[in-house]
């Protein structure tokens, strides 16, 4: 009795979770999470912000999770190829942000690697347009899934579970920026 039991679960978990993966199988290969705010902030007080990784923990809706996370900085302080590594508890992991793309008073772009607790890579753009006196910005993040995001999203999509952060982290840039002083000229943080 307890063996046919026995197999007779086994065969409904195992159908249950090739039922689970055939799903899974037919979700999205991408997702893309997206949020904008508006700032009084001009659009260069706000790239001068979005452009120096060092201001990060000022805005990040994750700095809270783990106020003793290991931050770490390498190559040029702002622009391109300025590089933003962090370690920290369960709640924030460790990964780093690499600025791969910067158009002054317009665009920041970021190559998101995620180390732990998995890995996964991303690609995130903030685009700033000039809205009234402030600003308009949007931040955006790209990546693939892969099988297990694929299963993830059967029970959460991509942009709930993120999608809060992003409110979070754009209220906090506005408040930066509105209390920042005015930038006199984004174009002294250019890349070369």
């Amino acid at each position: 009795m307890f063996r046919k039991l026995a197999l007779t679960l086994f065969v409904l978990i195992a159908v249950a979770a090739v039922a689970i993966f055939a799903i899974a199988s037919t979700r999205p290969a991408t997702y893309h999470v997206e949020r904008s705010t508006v700032t009084a902030g001009s659009p260069s007080t706000v790239y001068v912000v979005l452009n120096d990784l060092h201001r990060f923990p000022e805005w990040s809706p994750w700095q809270k999770l783990d106020p003793a996370m290991k931050i770490t900085h390498e190559g040029p302080p702002s622009g391109v190829g300025a590089k933003y590594s962090w370690a920290g508890n369960k709640d924030v992991g460790e990964g780093r942000m690499t600025i791969t793309e910067s158009t002054p008073d317009q665009s920041v772009v970021e190559k998101l690697e995620f180390l732990k607790p998995w890995a996964s890579t991303c690609d995130v753009r903030f685009t700033i347009v000039p809205d009234g006196n402030g600003s308009k910005v949007t931040w955006a993040m790209d990546g693939t899934n892969d099988m297990m995001a694929k299963v993830m999203s059967l029970f959460m999509s991509m942009d709930s579970m993120i999608g809060k952060d992003f409110d979070s982290g754009l209220a906090n840039l506005k408040r930066v920026t509105e209390s920042a002083p005015a930038a006199a000229d984004s174009t002294a943080t250019r890349p070369s």
